[in-house]
């Protein structure tokens, strides 16, 4: 719950070559999409057709069912919405992986073991979870202070997406509209609107903001939480009218240094390497100007 789609930041999706894999701790290990390791194995261009009929071929020629292998956990899609999909734990994703001709499945198996012992490292020591993040970030090329603020700005989210948690709110769907509540009362600016004006498809919005973007992401958030707290508000109706205000102290702290500064903080700056260029959006707070004007 914590961001859109987050690279890595959760641990939810880990990256094999070029391909993704999507993932969910359950039960005390990591279960693994069944579609997503066929599809880093095969260069299938249709990874799911290609499970399907290797399931039925397995079962004729070996009699073996290798959906039995199988769990049923929900994932988050590209659009952004969980799904039940099958997932393998990682002894099971070695036997899946003997059914599959192809010459990465040994580097596979390593990967694939690597991974797991990495996880328990990080039971063990959380710290170190925090640590592979900033390698991640510092390998992308992203400046020390910038990481800096990025690992903070994740600590808030989780803050607040607890409190959510424990302030009944549960299904995805509202933790989306509270959030977009948060990001138009700071910027005038839905996630989805913030991401088209980036040129961003599945990429987190939030590694792709500048540092005051992140500044006042942080502030608009952790105001929400203090909010929610001081109030002790419950369900969802109480928490969007939290995210309102928590968004609105920090889309007032925005304007003043608009003001005092001369210059917007909303940008289209992002961290691709080929940078779309797309026009600013007109938010609600440009058009009440331009009818004063």
């Amino acid at each position: 719950m914590s961001e859109e789609l987050p690279e890595d930041s959760q641990g939810k999706i880990v990256v094999f070559g070029a391909k993704r894999i999507r993932r969910t701790w359950h039960e005390e290990q990591w279960f693994f999409s069944v579609v997503d390791i066929v599809g880093a194995l095969t260069d299938s261009p249709n990874p799911r057709d290609y499970w399907y009929r290797m399931k039925r071929r397995e079962k004729e020629s070996s009699g073996v069912e290798l959906s039995t292998l199988c769990r049923q956990l929900k994932l988050t899609s590209a659009d952004g919405k969980s799904y039940t999909t099958e997932v393998v734990n990682t002894e099971s994703a070695f036997r899946i992986i003997q059914s599959i001709p192809s010459p990465k499945a040994e580097p596979f198996k390593r990967w694939l073991a690597q991974v797991g012992y990495e996880r328990v490292q990080e039971i063990e020591n959380p710290e170190l979870s925090q640590q592979r993040m900033k390698e991640l970030y510092k390998e992308k090329g992203y400046p020390a202070d910038w990481i800096e603020k990025r690992m903070r700005s994740i600590a808030v989210r989780d803050e607040l997406t607890d409190e959510w948690k424990q302030r009944g709110i549960k299904e995805q769907k509202n933790f989306a509209i509270l959030t977009a509540d948060i990001s138009k009362a700071t910027f005038g600016l839905t996630p989805t609107q913030y991401k088209d004006l980036k040129g961003l498809d599945r990429e987190n919005l939030r590694d792709h903001m500048t540092d005051l973007e992140l500044i006042f992401t942080m502030l608009g958030e952790a105001a929400t939480t203090e909010i929610a707290r001081n109030r002790d508000a419950q369900g969802f109706h109480p928490n969007k009218a939290a995210a309102r205000d928590g968004g609105t102290i920090a889309g007032n702290a925005r304007r003043q240094l608009e003001h005092k500064s001369g210059k917007k903080v909303v940008t289209r700056q992002n961290y691709l390497a080929n940078k779309p260029r797309h026009s600013l959006p007109r938010t609600d707070e440009d058009i009440s100007e331009e009818q004063r004007k």
